[in-house]
């Protein structure tokens, strides 16, 4: 869009990333001879309409002719933005440079133009990204050239993974156990970790075969969280959103790694990272956000790259509310609704996690569980309801009362009708298909619970996807070049001595494990 006429505005439509519409118009600057003398500013103004939202930007002139330079400031003005706590000045002169604006900050040096005489020597151009949308523009003698695109905007999935066959099992257990953050080695023994995890690895992958041929000889983990990128994309463009989802799984492919390649390849202007774990955990959400700092941080590219990171989204609205829906509605199948204990199954994590590394996970469940349970009882659901950790390996404490023991005193209590909730996992797998559905109620049936219902995963719910648009949309203001500071701190190593006694005695073990096969069969028992 070009004009002259300083009195000249044009409009144009264009589908920003946060909002329906919005109506941008552009009043020029005039632009005829550089005054040879300070004089006062010329005032142009880009606005922006919104619904139930505005942004005022005012743009001044001023010409100084003690270093013939022209300069144009921007004066940033928001009015009822109750999703954009900030937004993001991108300034180009010729190299890039990031500038964050907060709403205090009025006053902003945005580009200087040189001058020869009456010739301008050199373009210089301006970029706002406002609403997901970059307004950019030339500046020059002749008028102000504006123009409108959108930034590339991309979402990062975060799963755990899993094996597709029987033969992935062993070389998906290797990778899990090879994460530190799920064996928590102190760092002097670290490179025992992966002997460790090939040891470990080796001698659980039977029971885990087993139990994957239960369900079908794999994991359905890929195929649902590639269908819930696809819902999420859809969901997002009915909110006029263009976007790309990819999917990167923590231990099995597709790897983490292979989403952040293809997001540089895309040139991705601005990321979400969605882990797909309602509560935030070292053990799950916090290692799959290592993964993207460790690869962000030795890029060039990727470090400059504006990230946003939903680390927990349990206590969302659409979450609560699309968990209640399910409970109410599995609660419907029993012939007594009203008698069923609703049984809130979680995965567990080591209770070294909780009480030395300050995992806010324990914590995370108990609220999200309190939360779900104030929804029903708005609804006018008020059963009974009780909370336990199920999946703990090894010998160490987990975080309690386990699944296995609660149930069986659940049927001592006298509980004849049970639902059970997995509350970690928003998509089937080997936990809630075979743990839950066959070991846990084999066990309850045994233990005298007559009646046993389960709560499927939130899977593809349009209520969920949606509410995980939302998540999305209102995430995008805040992105910011990544860090490696933000989760360290959170999962910074506590050192107990006891502590470091124990991992380091296991660690020993671990090479002694190797080398004799009666130990061996000592440890398999352990685990």
């Amino acid at each position: 869009m070009r004009t002259t006429n300083p009195s000249a505005a044009s409009a144009l439509q264009l589908n920003a990333a946060y909002y329906r519409s919005t109506i941008i118009t552009v009043p020029v600057f005039e632009t005829s001879t550089p005054p040879q003398k300070l004089g006062p500013p010329r005032i142009g103004k880009l606005s922006f309409s919104l619904p139930a939202q505005s942004f005022f930007i005012q743009g001044s002139e001023l010409c100084l002719p003690t270093c013939n330079t022209r300069a144009l400031h921007l004066n940033l003005s928001v009015s009822r933005l109750p999703l954009v706590s900030n937004l993001n000045l991108s300034v180009s002169r010729l190299r890039n440079l990031t500038q964050s604006i907060s709403q205090k900050q009025s006053i902003v040096s945005v580009s200087c133009f040189s001058f020869e005489g009456s010739q301008v020597q050199k373009r210089e151009v301006f970029c706002f990204a406002v609403g997901g949308a970059c307004i950019c523009g030339e500046y020059g003698l002749e008028g102000s050239h504006v123009h409108v695109g959108e930034e590339k905007l991309g979402v990062l999935l975060l799963n755990l993974g899993g094996p597709e066959t029987l033969q992935d099992v062993q070389p998906f257990l290797f990778n899990l156990f090879a994460d530190p953050d799920i064996i928590r080695l102190p760092r002097l023994f670290r490179f025992l970790q992966r002997p460790l995890a090939q040891l470990i690895s080796v001698l659980r992958a039977p029971k885990s075969k087993e139990g994957y041929a239960a369900i079908g000889g794999g994991s359905p983990l890929r195929k649902i969280t590639d269908e819930q990128a696809e819902a999420l994309k859809m969901a997002l463009e009915e909110k006029n959103m263009s976007v790309n989802v990819y999917v990167g799984m923590r231990y099995w492919f597709p790897f983490t790694e292979e989403a952040v390649h293809q997001i540089k390849k895309d040139k991705i202007t601005r990321l979400v990272l969605l882990p797909l774990y309602p509560q935030y955990s070292i053990f799950t959400s916090g290692s799959s956000i290592r993964v993207v700092q460790d690869m962000f941080s030795k890029d060039s590219y990727l470090s400059r790259l504006p990230v946003s990171i939903i680390k927990s989204w349990y206590q969302r609205r659409g979450y609560i509310e699309s968990m209640a829906n399910l409970i109410e509605q599995e609660l419907q199948k029993f012939s007594n609704p009203e008698e069923v204990m609703i049984f809130f199954s979680a995965h567990g994590v080591p209770v070294s996690y909780v009480e030395d590394a300050g995992d806010p996970y324990r914590d995370q469940m108990q609220d999200c569980i309190r939360l779900i349970m104030q929804e029903l009882k708005a609804r006018g659901t008020f059963n009974e309801h009780t909370l336990a950790y199920q999946s703990r390996v090894g010998p160490i404490q987990w975080l309690k009362p386990y699944t296995d023991e609660v149930l069986v005193d659940l049927g001592k209590k006298g509980v004849k009708s049970l639902l059970a909730v997995p509350v970690s996992f928003v998509s089937e797998h080997i936990e809630t298909l075979q743990e839950i559905e066959m070991e846990y109620k084999e066990l309850a049936l045994e233990s005298g619970i007559e009646n046993w219902g389960r709560v499927p995963a939130l899977g593809l719910s349009s209520t969920f996807i949606s509410y995980l648009a939302d998540a999305v949309i209102e995430a995008l203001p805040s992105a910011q070049a990544i860090t490696t500071t933000e989760i360290a701190s959170e999962e910074a190593e506590a050192g107990p001595v006891s502590y470091i006694i124990k991992m380091f005695v296991g660690s020993v073990l671990a090479f002694f494990l190797l080398l004799s096969p009666k130990l061996i069969s000592t440890f398999k028992n352990l685990l």
